[in-house]
């Protein structure tokens, strides 16, 4: 096969906007051999060398210049088959066609495909749509006979597929005995949750193989393997079912929602199940809502979806609209963004956090991801830069969803460039040019927080912790490089004189000392935060300061005690005891400062019967009316103080939402997952008015 380097993969296929005209046969020809190279590539061992995104805009242009063209379109072109005609097509026949879906990227295409399916139909339907969430799979049929599965195929060329009934026993969602004793064909997407992804890499690198690119990829590898040592866990949802032999099965005349239900029913799982739900709506601005809707949730989902699908919900109706060679005429799918795209790895930085960790961060060449332009992505640690196998200069999949930091998922070995270097990882410190502690899979310098003490004093110094306005990051560089603060409690014994030379103006420092003394003040949960315990951020500092109170609690407990905090396990315990005990000379600072180091009245006591009693609440959004310049730890401290609970995200468990409504006027992901699970959702003045008595 031939292959591409990233620069002639990305030339012509890295933007958004649309596809790139191909302006003459050459280039047409070229872009059909590249089609079809990509095609192969998937279908054959899921190792495409191309990403989603860029095979979706070389299939656009050629799309557009056969149209164009239409006497000198390729005999054979991939364009008008079923999988690009690149699927193996095996030798099981199916029931009736498996086809694709035909895609369309924006509201304009799916009113376009509205007004077709009206010519079609020559009406308006009348039976209403239903919209669900496209898994980015790989999409086969599944045979139950009396109830047992006995067969599974892949889609192969739509009308014959691969038998791929080895994977049966591996596959989640799809049983190996339904509840009943029924037959069917109940067809849908096999796909990698994200968790079985992650899972699945760390199985193929403990059997020295190299890790998936992409949970799409490695999803149609597997179904395909059969000679693998291991056996990789995948997940089943059906979008529709075929009666096998005439036995019944569905509802006479069952829409597309009660067909899904019978097929639940029996034990399989559905799309309706993947977390975004499956929508029943009149009309194709009720789709288009929806379609925004699971958009909005796309990245809480537990498996990635690359689209939405809506159909005629009416069976008769899908029947006098038909078919055509390669999708029906009832559906459409709408294609999202692209969360996963491939781009080159130029380097790899590494920086030490606030507790001394090493972080090292991906520095990419550009690409538009998810409506935005990546330069760089995590990349955690240096085992997981191994596992990885990364190079520089590799081609490399980077994966964003929402509001969710990129990362680097896997090189696109086929592009490594010659002569390409594995990352190099650090052999002394970044920051200070020390040791460095290897011990665990996250390196730490071996000088811990004092490595990163500028960063530690400027975290300590912020809104949320100790807030002393105006201690910046130069004035923290001057105080450290000048050896008057080397740690924390430093800050509470400098002198005017001292604050002036960092700062450069006797009034500026007259300000600062302001600030420092009203910094005393704050609560034990502030101060211990301050600290930069590790293994405790701003939550965590909370809950142990409601529990023990005092700081003289927090010293003697020991890690049994500790663990009686919720969220601290066997783990996490003698660590943050352990960290206590090394901070004791400058615990001891404190209190000889006069710092505050004891919790005030907490939802402990002050709470019970509280409006939020046993309440899970999340925020998301900017605070106003009476909660304005209220902050992510004023909240959290404000529901707690009321009873509840502070929640991160939108979950079964969650009880309300306080959702300040978006600039845009778009409901935010949360806003849409807490419909969905039919969360209270309260503005900012509503929650105000009802923790009225609990506001400072």
């Amino acid at each position: 096969m031939t292959t591409l380097t990233a620069a002639q993969a990305l030339s012509s296929t890295s933007g958004t906007s649309g596809p790139a005209a191909l302006t003459g046969r050459s280039e047409y020809e070229a872009a059909l051999r590249r089609l079809r190279e990509a095609s192969q590539a998937y279908y054959g061992d899921g190792d495409s060398a191309m990403d989603d995104a860029s095979y979706d805009r070389l299939r656009l242009a050629l799309l557009a210049w056969e149209t164009e063209h239409p006497a000198e379109v390729a005999p054979g072109s991939p364009t008008a088959l079923v999988a690009d005609g690149a699927a193996p097509a095996g030798d099981v026949a199916h029931t009736t066609r498996l086809l694709s879906l035909d895609n369309v990227f924006d509201a304009e295409g799916l009113v376009a495909w509205g007004a077709s399916v009206e010519r079609r139909l020559g009406r308006a339907p009348a039976g209403g749509f239903t919209v669900e969430p496209k898994i980015d799979g790989a999409a086969v049929a599944a045979r139950y006979r009396g109830g047992r599965l006995v067969r599974i195929v892949t889609r192969g060329d739509g009308s014959q597929g691969e038998d791929i009934s080895h994977v049966i026993g591996q596959i989640d969602g799809l049983p190996e005995r339904l509840a009943g004793e029924a037959t069917v064909e109940v067809r849908g997407e096999v796909a990698f949750t994200q968790e079985q992804f992650e899972v699945a890499n760390a199985v193929r690198v403990a059997h020295g193989a190299p890790v998936f690119a992409n949970p799409r990829n490695g999803t149609a590898g597997t179904l395909r393997a059969k000679d693998r040592p291991y056996r990789l866990r995948m997940t089943f949802w059906a979008y529709g079912a075929v009666e096998l032999e005439g036995v019944p099965f569905l509802p006479a005349g069952a829409t597309q929602a009660e067909a899904l239900a019978a097929v639940a029913a029996a034990g399989v799982r559905t799309t309706a199940a993947a977390g975004a739900g499956l929508h029943i709506v009149d009309d194709l601005a009720g789709a288009q809502q929806a379609v925004d809707a699971m958009a909005a949730m796309r990245a809480e989902l537990p498996v990635g979806i690359d689209g939405v699908v809506i159909k005629l919900s009416d069976t008769a109706e899908q029947e006098a609209i038909g078919s055509g060679t390669r999708f029906p005429y009832w559906a459409i799918a709408v294609k999202l963004p692209a969360v996963e795209r491939q781009t080159v790895l130029e380097d790899v930085v590494w920086e030490v956090g606030r507790t001394g960790v090493l972080a090292p961060t991906a520095v990419l060449a550009p690409v538009e991801i998810d409506g935005s332009t990546v330069t760089r992505a995590t990349l955690h640690n240096p085992a997981d830069i191994r596992r990885r196998d990364l190079h520089i200069g590799d081609t490399v999949t980077v994966y964003k969803a929402g509001d969710i930091i990129p990362r680097v998922q896997a090189a696109v070995a086929l592009l490594r460039p010659a002569g390409a270097k594995p990352v190099p990882l650090p052999e002394a410190c970044p920051r200070c040019g020390g040791e460095i502690n290897t011990a665990q899979e996250r390196w730490r310098c071996a000088k811990g927080t004092s490595c990163a003490l500028p960063a530690l004093i400027e975290y300590a110094a912020g809104r949320e912790m100790l807030d002393i306005d105006g201690l910046g990051k130069t004035y923290v560089a001057a105080l450290v490089d000048s050896g008057d603060v080397t740690d924390v409690a430093d800050l509470f014994t400098l002198t005017l004189e001292q604050l002036t030379a960092a700062s450069g103006s006797s009034r500026r420092a007259a300000k600062l000392a302001e600030q420092i003394e009203a910094a005393k003040a704050r609560p034990l949960s502030r101060v211990f935060c301050a600290l930069g315990v590790l293994g405790t951020g701003r939550s965590m500092s909370r809950r142990i300061a409601r529990h023990f109170v005092t700081m003289e609690a927090i010293r003697r407990a020991d890690a049994a005690e500790m663990q009686d905090v919720e969220g601290i396990g066997p783990e996490k315990a003698p660590v943050i005891v352990e960290q206590v005990a090394a901070l004791a000379p400058v615990i001891d600072k404190l209190i000889a400062a006069g710092v505050t180091l004891h919790e005030p009245e907490t939802s402990a006591t002050a709470s019970a019967g509280g409006p939020l009693d046993g309440k899970v609440v999340v925020v998301t959004g900017k605070m106003a009316g009476p909660l304005e310049g209220f902050g992510r730890t004023e909240m959290n401290a404000l529901i707690e103080k009321a009873g509840g609970r502070a929640g991160s995200g939108v979950s079964a468990r969650t009880s309300v939402l306080v959702c300040a409504p978006s600039a845009s006027g778009k409901p935010s992901s949360k806003a849409v997952k807490a419909a969905e699970l039919g969360v209270e959702v309260l503005t900012p003045e509503a929650f105000a008015e009802l923790v009225a008595d609990y506001l400072p």
